[in-house]
């Protein structure tokens, strides 16, 4: 493992622990050349399956973009880290489950709308208008009141 700091190539394992889930393993390090320490992440490596974008070009799973998409959606919203994670654990888990080799776009769409929707309605609206790509403020306000029918205040 290179050290980020120095680029030196060896290093010493201080600490293993694994994730809440059992699927990551983190790993405390030191640098045998600066004594600086840092943490890596080992996590299984899985064949998820192609996506199939819009274009119909097949490109690999990544779960980094994806994450980035979450990631802004909940920007300045009451979401942590670990429900992001647990989104994409979950994701992936049903990638794996379907069991093609192939996948559509919106599946993974789709399945980041219906999390985000029961987690934060705010941070559902934002990437929802990515996603579907909404054209004007009709279709926005479209969404809003399918939303307020399934969700109706309260007060």
């Amino acid at each position: 493992m290179r050290c980020p700091f120095c680029s030196y190539n060896e290093d010493k394992v201080i600490d293993s622990r694994t994730a809440k889930d059992s699927t990551v393993i983190r790993r405390r390090r030191e640098c045998l050349s600066c004594k600086r320490r840092f943490n890596t992440f080992e996590r299984i490596e899985i064949n998820l399956p192609l996506i199939i974008k819009r274009n119909s070009n097949r490109v690999a799973y990544d779960r980094h973009k994806v994450e980035s998409g979450i990631r802004k959606a909940c920007e300045k919203r009451a979401v942590s880290q670990e429900q992001i994670e647990d989104i994409l654990n979950e994701l992936e888990q049903r990638l794996l489950e379907h069991g093609e080799k192939e996948v559509p776009v919106a599946v993974i769409g789709e399945h980041v709308m219906a999390a985000l929707k029961n987690l934060d309605e705010v941070a559902y609206i934002r990437f929802a208008s990515v996603y579907r790509q909404f054209k004007d403020i009709g279709e926005f306000m479209q969404e809003l009141q399918g939303l307020l029918k399934h969700n109706p205040d309260p007060d």
